[in-house]
């Protein structure tokens, strides 16, 4: 993703282990060859399931040495929608709609044909599909220490 007006460039990952230390460091190159060219931009790896809430800087081994730069961070998506909106819970905000989305969805749908244990699983684990489905993922973000 790209915001030429801001200059922030971000690649998203889904998962903070996605990326085996190859890949780690071909990304954090072709972030500081970003910031070389244009020293206002910001660089940003984004982490939707992080193992912390976090906005900081990128410390990356290469060859052996320690690299790193203020402006190429390792964000986790929480504090990426706070960065985007201003508001430190707007991505709760987001995950607090989404279980009623997926309910409302899948009930006005034959029951026959999304007929799933997804939701039987979760309510395993605790009866609120609200807590069960983002206290796995994202138990340390912002926001979510009160669900």
């Amino acid at each position: 993703m790209v915001n030429n007006r801001d200059k922030i460039f971000i690649e998203m990952k889904n998962k903070h282990n996605t990326m085996n230390s190859s890949s780690s460091q071909k990304t954090y190159m072709r972030m500081q060859n970003k910031i070389n060219q244009d020293p206002k931009a910001t660089c940003m790896l984004i982490e939707v399931i992080a193992k912390k809430s976090q906005d900081v800087k990128w410390v990356i081994s290469l060859d052996g040495n320690s690299v790193s730069d203020d402006r190429i961070r390792r964000v986790s998506i929480d504090k990426f929608y706070q960065i985007v909106t201003g508001k430190t819970d707007a991505f709760k905000k987001i995950c607090e709609v989404l279980p009623i989305v997926i309910v409302d969805v899948i009930s006005s749908r034959e029951s026959d044909v999304y007929k799933n244990t997804v939701f039987d699983e979760l309510k395993e684990l605790a009866p609120n599909l609200l807590r069960s489905l983002y206290l796995l993922s994202f138990k340390k973000y912002e926001g979510f220490d009160k669900f």
